[in-house]
């Protein structure tokens, strides 16, 4: 559970205590300590911290900020492992103190004297680098591997091919798997202004842990509020980032995250234990409080150039509805009123037995008003969260917040509910995949088979009968890979031999330059007047700002040529926010 520590710079002793007991409660084990180097707060903040720690009964872990003011010297971070390494209350995994960072891999071969001088066991975050070249950044460094990649990409739901690719490489080693339930930024002293699709990560994300059954969960965050991404509660002294990142408005003050965290003893317990029972069922609401119309975007895009991703309006990737999960020991009905009109809802998805967590959603519908969502069976209530209002009139300086508002209301009365098979008993019976795997996938992750490494599992549940076997052995099409060949293998003899990907020749199959699981980046683009040349430029290399140029063309990400130290700032006269960052691009 990522902490910044340079947001408690405020925090007191008994601060750090209340934020331990409410992670607690949430079933959550340990924070991990994101400290950037040179941080005032770091020393008093560690202090308060292990202090509270030892009161609650609860664990700490480093997670080393390379990126925030620069690489960590290897001696400091020696002497801080040192002396905190063997505290009781800092986390150890098999008898060694655990140690993670946020990037810094041009540091990477220090962990090799510092392994050796402190005895910890090291998973770091270099998700910069991919999987395998963070491997091989410093061989022998990493016991295990952490990924930041934790959002969806535009405005597809969150998929599984990154971690398949970490768990692939890592080859049997440990694997810290991201869950986050959004990503929304504006914080121009940062240079960051995007957004990533949150409207159903919360829920899809926590049934791909069910999947995947990583050896750890990291939550990213609990208190980073300028991300949008906080579980934890807000603290008014806590808010130094609006300041530091000159926003134009606090985006999260009032805006409480605290109930994602209600169904967390559930989904915590199932994937650590492989069951859960319920014993008080409950709705878990989240949705923004301005239909997207109301203002102005504020100059966000969906995605971010700055990681080289195509960037979407805001609003093809953030739709105007209000979700809903809810926590149930049998099926249920939901109704969503917006200002007292009441749209009857549904479930886009159920657990398989009845047992488990539901989710759904409605849209604005153009309403506007208080927020009630009602569960109810047989036309008994069980439950109604009453929560904050839509409103077409509370944009902040007429710009947009893009930052959910979460309720969760649970019933008085308490069951007692356990799904019947156990996560290791049961198989994925639904699932996807991109183009031509979405059929393939579709069809074979409905019967148990959904290959992580080419398909995206999206729900569990017992074995279906399989079809009667045809005998029939499919191979992939020429001109495939051999992502294709256990699909087209099991699809072809139960029946499904999809032949715009299969055949039942077998074939020299190729070998892809591109991941068929990449999303496509900008490979041409342009722009008006003075900036078309700039856009023709820079578009080329994936960086094609959605405020400055149109991509006019897609495909594998060309890499841009060797940087050179020069520094590039807009001209006199012209707007930084459109030509700032072209001209850095372009110049350097």
């Amino acid at each position: 559970m990522i902490i910044k520590v340079t947001n408690t710079q405020n925090f007191t002793t008994y601060d750090w205590e209340i934020n331990m007991v409410f992670a607690q409660q949430a079933h959550i084990d340990a924070f991990a300590l994101n400290m950037a180097y040179g941080d005032p707060t770091n020393e008093p903040s560690l202090v308060n911290a292990f202090e509270a720690a030892s009161v609650v009964g609860f664990q700490l872990f480093f997670s080393f900020d390379y990126a925030g003011n620069g690489a960590w010297p290897k001696s400091t971070v020696i002497d801080l492992l040192t002396k905190y390494g063997s505290n009781s209350h800092y986390y150890q995994y098999k008898g060694k103190p655990f140690v993670s960072t946020f990037e810094g891999p041009q540091s990477a071969s220090d962990w090799i004297d510092i392994k050796e001088q402190t005895g910890c066991y090291f998973v770091p975050d270099w998700s910069s680098l991919g999987a395998k070249a963070a491997l091989e950044a410093s061989p022998g460094a990493p016991d295990g591997l952490f990924s930041w990649a934790g959002w969806p990409w535009g405005p597809n739901d969150m998929d599984t091919y990154v971690d398949a690719s970490y768990m692939q490489y890592l080859d049997g080693k440990p694997y810290m798997m991201p869950v986050s339930p959004w990503f929304y930024t504006n914080l121009p002293g940062y240079k960051k202004n995007w957004l990533w699709n949150g409207d159903r990560l919360w829920f899809d994300r926590w049934q791909e842990v069910m999947y995947l059954k990583p050896e750890w969960v990291e939550i990213i965050s609990w208190n980073d509020y300028g991300e949008s991404h906080y579980i934890g509660p807000l603290h008014e002294n806590a808010y130094a980032a609006f300041d530091i990142g000159e926003a134009t408005y606090n985006y999260a003050a009032g805006y409480l995250h605290d109930d994602w965290r209600s169904f967390l003893p559930y989904l915590i317990s199932l994937y650590k234990t492989g069951t859960a029972t319920i014993t008080k069922e409950g709705v878990q609401v989240w949705f923004r409080r301005a239909p997207a119309a109301a203002c102005t975007n504020g100059g966000t895009s969906g995605n971010t150039v700055s990681q080289f991703q195509i960037e979407f309006p805001p609003t093809e990737i953030l739709k105007d509805r209000v979700f809903y999960s809810a926590l149930l020991g049998s099926p249920a009905d939901v109704s969503v009123s917006i200002g007292g009109v009441v749209q009857q809802g549904s479930w886009s998805d159920a657990p398989d037995g009845g047992i488990g967590i539901y989710h759904g959603s409605v849209p604005f519908n153009g309403n506007t008003g208080q927020v009630v969502v009602t569960i109810s069976r047989n036309g008994a209530v069980i439950a109604s969260m009453e929560g904050e209002s839509i409103d077409t009139s509370i944009c902040l300086g007429g710009i947009q917040n893009w930052n959910p508002w979460v309720g969760t209301i649970f019933a008085d009365t308490t069951i007692s509910a356990t799904p019947e098979l156990r996560i290791s008993e049961q198989v994925c019976v639904n699932g996807t995949g991109p183009n031509k795997f979405a059929r393939l996938c579709g069809f074979s992750c409905s019967y148990g088979y959904c290959p992580v490494g080419a398909c995206v599992c999206t729900a569990m549940g017992e074995q279906r009968p399989l079809p009667k076997p045809t005998g029939v052995k499919g191979y992939p099409l020429a001109g495939e890979d051999a992502s294709y060949s256990g699909l087209c293998d099991f699809n072809c003899n139960y029946g499904d031999c999809d032949p715009e990907a299969c055949g039942t020749t077998e074939v020299e199959l190729t070998v892809p330059t591109v991941s068929d699981f990449s999303p496509p980046a900008c490979v041409s683009g342009t722009g008006e007047g003075n900036l078309a040349g700039l856009c023709s430029f820079s578009c080329t290399y994936g960086f094609c700002p959605i405020n400055a140029c149109t991509c006019t063309g897609e495909g594998a990400l060309v890499l841009p040529p060797p940087t050179q130290n020069v520094s590039g700032y807009a001209g006199t006269g012209l707007d930084a926010s459109v030509y700032g960052p072209l001209c850095e691009f372009t110049c350097s």
